[in-house]
């Protein structure tokens, strides 16, 4: 599928970008082109790989003339680039629109003007049941998406998302925070012990990429199926990994933070397929007859329930650690 193609990844020195990459980079894909704003992080990427199958296109998402420049010959767009933390976007939620909507939007529009074949954009479980500005920005994401993939029916770009729960171990997740703590002799600082997330490694998170390219209809979300852990289960796991003897400090619920994510919603459920591994979650089908709505309506969402990391598989500690242990920044400090 990938032989001899393009692909090109916004965002492509953070976490999932560089994953992505490292996915592909041995493969028999013919370029990867990295686009970002951040040169320092471009050069020292340049400077670690040493490949030329990979190149560096410096810009930025809110700027469509950049994104449209750097499409011209891409086969294969994942559009990871984004802003992701949540008390940064709730102080300045116009940012989150620029970059993760307008952004995206971008993004999405120069890939169907170069006729890209197919462009994956990443979603966060966030989306779902918005409460602070990044969701409310990931969602908005998710609406252009499944919009532009019906004004673009019949042609040749296919658009979808990725919808992710927490990502052990990426930019702005609670494991590294732990981890720095842990090894300063620092209190651990937890914002609710009740609290629950989903747990994704990156490699899970590049399958689903992986998957989502193979297998994506136009407007299609697909999540991945994940266990989850309290968050105080998940500090008792790495105090217990790293013989730690931090005191563990409750500090209260950051701004917009809930006490449990939805990855998939009732109402997604109702038309959702189950694939094993995964949801898809097919774009919605009506149109703007309005009329019909009246008296045709969707009984069986009432009987349903979202998908949470409240109500999937659960770990316990040793759940966790054994989880933990897959991690490189873990191993990484075990080995120390």
């Amino acid at each position: 599928m990938f032989k001899g193609k393009t692909l090109l990844i916004t965002g492509g020195t953070g976490s999932f970008g560089n994953a992505v990459l490292q996915r592909f980079i041995d493969s028999d894909i013919s370029e990867i082109r990295i686009f970002s704003r951040d040169e320092k992080k471009q050069e020292d990427m340049r400077i670690a790989l040493k490949n030329d199958k990979v190149k560096f296109y410096i810009g930025d998402v809110r700027n469509y003339d950049a994104v449209h420049d750097a499409l011209q010959g891409v086969d294969y767009v994942f559009h990871a680039a984004a802003l992701k933390q949540v008390p940064s976007c709730e102080f300045y939620p116009m940012e989150a629109v620029r970059t993760n909507v307008l952004g995206a939007e971008n993004v999405m529009r120069a890939a169907i003007a170069h006729q890209v074949e197919r462009c994956v954009v990443l979603s966060t479980d966030k989306a779902v049941y918005p409460i602070n500005a990044m969701g409310i920005s990931k969602a908005m994401m998710e609406k252009l998406m499944v919009a532009k993939s019906r004004l673009c029916a019949g042609g040749r770009t296919v658009l979808s998302a990725t919808r992710y729960g927490n990502v052990m171990a990426s930019r702005g997740s609670v494991i590294p925070l732990f981890l720095e703590q842990l090894l300063a002799r620092k209190p651990v600082t937890i914002t609710d012990p009740n609290m629950t997330r989903f747990l994704m490694s990156l490699e899970e998170s590049v399958d689903l990429v992986l998957y989502a390219f193979e297998h994506a209809r136009p407007g299609d979300i697909f999540v991945q199926k994940a266990p989850a852990s309290t968050v105080g289960d998940l500090a008792a796991a790495m105090k217990r990994l790293l013989h730690g003897e931090s005191e563990t400090r409750v500090i209260g619920t950051r701004h917009g933070e809930k006490l449990y994510e939805t990855l998939v919603s009732r109402e997604e459920m109702a038309r959702s397929e189950d694939l094993g591994g995964y949801f898809r979650i097919p774009a919605d089908a009506r149109d703007l007859n309005y009329d019909k709505y009246f008296v045709e309506g969707e009984k069986e969402i009432s009987t349903l329930d979202d998908y949470t990391s409240h109500n999937t598989k659960r770990l316990d500690i040793e759940g966790v650690i054994r989880t933990l242990m897959s991690l490189d920044i873990i191993r990484e400090a075990l080995n120390g």
